[in-house]
């Protein structure tokens, strides 16, 4: 799948100048995608999944050595280089996984530190980096819930003084009309709480952002997908299909549009519009002015 989505997304962008090669290359692609060829993205859970949801649900704890863990953590970076894959060929750009670089260096970390994040919380996650989005997209597959939750983190905007104003600015972003699964998480600045609405409920009326938070400025939002799955959350098949219909639909609805914050570029002062304005020998009246007082 890797080497024919690369072709693709090759041919796609006509990163192949020499006409014959690029004829090679669409060859490749025929013959990749021909069903002789076998070739075909994760499409299951493994059967201990099953297990895995099971002992969750009851509430109880996964063992520290559990062979069902391992198995079903193996099978989610499966599917989740498939996710990446699937993203790639359908925003025609080169979508990868982002990894703390200690996880990059040291893949036996990596899966340490996901199995104890699996048994401690219950959750599967992976974070997607889409080139020149405005954040990275953020997988999580909540055996507990049973849902799975996409979304994005972005800064809010500084230069904007009140909290609905920076929700506002959030708002204009969001293009689409099917908001019932999506939902804005707003981190304040200290100790104060998180808040979270439905994206429905502020468009309606931005001012319920402010509610308890008076004399705050949000300082970040996270918007995202919660997809309650149900029954289907346990199945090995419909759990795949559900995950890789919901991450598309997440990026194209909302990932796309937005946009990141940046600080504003410094504009020049009306009173040094020019630059005898700021020649030593004004610099000196100032300077003489600010003693003064």
């Amino acid at each position: 799948m890797y080497i024919l989505t690369t072709a693709d997304i090759l041919l796609k962008q006509d990163g192949v100048a020499d006409s014959d090669q690029k004829l090679l290359l669409n060859e490749l692609r025929r013959f990749l995608t021909h069903e002789s060829a076998g070739v075909k993205g994760f499409e299951r859970m493994p059967a201990e999944w099953a297990e895995i949801n099971r002992l969750v649900s009851a509430g109880g704890k996964i063992p520290a050595k559990s062979h069902e863990a391992s198995v079903v953590l193996d099978a989610w970076h499966q599917e989740t280089r498939d996710l990446s894959l699937i993203l790639s060929r359908q925003t025609e750009t080169a979508v990868q996984e982002r990894l703390p670089r200690k996880h990059q260096a040291d893949p036996a970390q990596r899966r340490k530190d996901e199995l104890q994040h699996l048994r401690e919380e219950g959750q599967l996650k992976s974070v997607l980096d889409v080139p020149n989005a405005a954040a990275p997209v953020e997988v999580v597959a909540d055996i507990a819930r049973r849902t799975i939750d996409i979304g994005m983190s972005l800064r809010a905007p500084e230069d904007k003084v009140s909290s609905k104003a920076r929700v506002n600015w959030l708002l204009r972003q969001v293009k689409t009309e099917k908001t019932g699964e999506i939902y804005v998480r707003m981190i304040w600045p200290g100790r104060s709480e998180t808040t979270q609405f439905q994206l429905s409920e502020l468009i309606q009326d931005p001012v319920i952002c402010e509610k308890d938070k008076n004399g705050l400025q949000v300082t970040k939002f996270h918007i995202f997908i919660a997809r309650r799955l149900g029954a289907k959350f346990t199945q090995q098949v419909n759990f795949i299909k559900e995950l890789e219909d919901v991450v598309p639909f997440f990026y194209r609805e909302i990932g796309q549009n937005l946009q990141e914050w940046r600080k504003p570029a410094p504009k020049i002062k009306v009173e040094r519009s020019v630059a005898e304005d700021v020649a030593v020998e004004a610099l000196q009246v100032d300077a003489e002015a600010d003693r003064a007082d």
